[in-house]
């Protein structure tokens, strides 16, 4: 079973009087254990394969599939379940509960299920393994940012999810922190087999990934291998070839 499959999935949007193709004919597979990061300049569709991606809006054309459940065959309510279950979110902005202690925001998404906010110390495992125990009870506008996006973190990973999608996540982070949450997004998918599809613009952040997809003008253009392992010059390079080549007119 492949977790994400992405089929020929289109996107049309108005902007006053004329129509914007912000998606156009998308493709993409992402298996099992894979961190992919999707890179792109603003406007190239990469948020918009994200939010079509995580069921928070619909493809005009195509279909979108997570472990083999076709998003667009649910009803709202089905879909809001199933995303709560199965797709781990973290945005850029933390979305945590201000009034929510870490532990309180981790456990939520059990507690909206009417499940035990700890069930089986789950909540404490995941803060343990994040180094968030000593901030457990701790509220959102006493944690630094980067302690803020390992408890979003742990909240998108609870349900165990199918994949995890992640919105420029380190865009509100310093350098430390925004280093810090690349090197977890990296071990969560090479310790504990997780799936992750990660949006951002930063060539040092992509660089953690993977595999990289470029998005130019709503298309997919291209996909290549990092292994992880690239520095931050030598996949901005070919992120750049990745660009020069798509411009290229077909004779």
């Amino acid at each position: 079973m492949t977790p994400l499959v992405v089929e020929n999935a289109s996107k049309t949007f108005r902007q006053g009087s004329r129509s914007v193709a912000a998606l156009q004919a998308v493709s993409l597979r992402v298996g099992k254990g894979q961190f992919l990061a999707i890179m792109g300049a603003s406007g190239s569709g990469k948020s918009t394969l994200l939010h079509l991606i995580a069921g928070l809006t619909s493809p005009d054309s195509g279909r979108i599939l997570i472990n083999d459940q076709d998003l667009n065959r649910m009803s709202d309510r089905q879909l809001t379940l199933f995303r709560r279950r199965q797709i781990g979110l973290v945005f850029q902005a933390f979305n945590l509960i201000p009034t929510l202690s870490a532990r309180e925001n981790v456990a939520l998404p059990l507690m909206l299920d009417g499940k035990d906010g700890n069930a089986n110390g789950r909540v404490d495992q995941l803060l343990e393994t994040l180094e968030l125990t000593a901030r457990r009870e701790h509220r959102p506008d006493v944690l630094s940012g980067g302690e803020q996006q390992r408890v979003a973190i742990a909240r998108a990973l609870i349900t165990d999810p199918a994949v995890i999608l992640a919105d420029e996540p380190t865009g509100n982070l310093d350098s430390v922190s925004s280093k810090s949450i690349c090197e977890l997004l990296r071990d969560l998918c090479a310790v504990q087999g997780r799936t992750i599809v990660m949006v951002t613009h930063e060539p040092s952040v992509a660089a953690y990934a993977q595999e990289v997809a470029v998005m130019k003008d709503g298309r997919l253009i291209d996909r290549f291998a990092s292994g992880g392992a690239a520095t931050a010059a030598e996949l901005a390079t070919r992120y750049q070839e990745s660009l020069r080549a798509a411009s290229i007119p077909v004779t």
